[in-house]
C-alpha cells in the first residue's frame, strides 16, 4: 500500500513537471508564458483549497482573503517598514497562517452552508479594510509593489516568472500530496467523510479541520505574494468576492481532493477567458456555458472523471 501510495504520488509530481517543462517549447511568445505563470499561482491557491474543501470537507468563501493578506503584505513590507520583499512575503505568510488560526478556532465551529457564511464574511471584512484603508494600502487605487529579490537575484521579465512559480508550485504540490498520504491526511479524509465517524475513530476533528484552514490560508497568502511581486502592482480587487468563488470553481471543475485537479482547474479559469477574448461581449456568457457542460459531463471534475474512465479502457 506504501508503495503504491509513492508511485502515486510520484506520478502526479512527474506529470506536473513534465507539463511544466513542455510549456516553454511550445509557447509562441512571452505573453503565454505569462499566462502559464499565472496559472502556476492561481493553482498554488486552489491547492490550499483543496486540501481544506477535498481533503477536510470544509467550504470556504473567504479565499481570496488570505491572497489579499500575502499581496499587501509584499507591498506594505518594503514601502512601511523598510523589509525586503523575499522577508515581506514570509512575514505575509506567517501572519496569513496566524490570523486563520485565530479566525479558524470559532468559525470552524460550523458546519455546511453557515461555514460558508462565516467565511464569506470574514473575507468581505478583508476586502473592505483593503479598500479603505488608504494611508497603508493604498485605497481602490492600489500600490506599487518592490520587484522580488532572491540571494542578488532580481526577478524580472515572464520566462523568470514562469520558473519560479513553477518551482514554488511543485513543492507546493508535493506537500499537499505528502499531507494526503500522512496519517494527518488520512484523518482529514475521515472527517470529510463523516465528523462524527472520525471523532468516534479518535480524529480531533477541531484540531484537524484548525489545520487545514491555516495550511490553505498559507498557500493563499504565499500565491498572493508572487502574484503582487510579479505584476508589480496590488489592488483591492485581488481580495474579491469573485476571486474567492473562482478558487472554489477551480477546485471543484479540477477534482475535489486531486492536486493535478487543482492545476487543471486553475487553467481552465485562467486560460479560457483568454481564448474566448475574440467573442467580446459573448466571452462571459460562453464560458459560463462550458462550466456548466463541464459539470454535467464530468460531474465528479476533470481530472479524476478522465482518471475512471482510462481505468475503465485499461481494465
Amino acid at each position: 500500500m506504501l508503495k503504491g501510495a509513492l508511485q502515486s504520488r510520484w506520478a502526479t509530481l512527474a506529470v506536473l513537471a513534465l507539463v511544466m517543462a513542455v510549456v516553454p517549447l511550445i509557447a509562441p511568445s512571452a505573453f503565454y508564458l505569462r499566462v502559464a505563470a499565472l496559472v502556476w499561482i492561481f493553482a498554488l491557491a486552489a491547492l490550499g483549497l483543496t486540501i481544506l474543501m477535498g481533503y477536510a470537507g470544509q467550504v470556504s468563501l473567504g479565499h481570496a482573503g488570505f491572497l489579499g493578506i500575502g499581496a499587501y503584505g509584499v507591498a506594505i513590507g518594503p514601502t512601511h517598514l523598510g523589509l525586503s520583499p523575499l522577508l515581506s512575503l514570509a512575514l505575509a505568510a506567517v501572519l496569513s497562517g496566524v490570523i486563520a488560526y485565530l479566525v479558524g478556532r470559532p468559525i470552524l465551529r460550523l458546519k455546511g452552508y453557515y461555514l460558508a457564511i462565516a467565511t464569506l464574511g470574514f473575507g468581505l471584512i478583508l476586502a473592505l479594510i483593503f479598500q479603505s484603508e488608504s494611508a497603508v494600502t493604498g485605497g481602490p487605487d492600489g500600490m506599487a509593489v518592490a520587484r522580488l529579490t532572491v540571494f542578488g537575484w532580481r526577478i524580472t521579465g515572464a520566462t523568470q516568472w514562469y520558473w519560479v512559480n513553477a518551482g514554488v508550485l511543485l513543492v507546493g504540490a508535493w506537500i499537499a500530496l505528502n499531507i494526503a498520504d500522512s496519517p494527518s491526511g488520512r484523518a482529514l479524509r475521515a472527517l470529510h467523510d463523516s465528523e462524527v465517524a472520525a471523532a468516534g475513530a479518535g480524529v480531533d476533528v477541531a484540531a484537524k479541520k484548525l489545520a487545514a484552514f491555516v495550511a490553505a490560508a498559507v498557500y493563499a497568502a504565499i500565491a498572493g505574494g508572487l502574484l503582487a511581486c510579479m505584476n508589480g502592482l496590488i489592488t483591492p480587487d485581488a481580495a474579491s468576492f469573485m476571486h474567492s468563488v473562482e478558487f472554489v470553481a477551480m477546485v471543484i471543475i479540477g477534482g475535489l481532493g486531486s492536486v493535478l485537479g487543482a492545476v487543471v482547474g486553475a487553467a481552465f479559469l485562467i486560460v479560457l477567458p483568454q481564448a474566448l477574448t475574440s467573442l467580446q461581449e459573448y466571452e462571459q456568457a460562453v464560458l459560463g456555458l462550458l462550466i456548466m457542460v463541464f459539470m454535467i459531463v464530468l460531474p465528479t471534475g476533470i481530472v479524476p472523471s478522465l482518471r475512471n474512465w482510462l481505468a475503465e479502457r485499461l481494465s
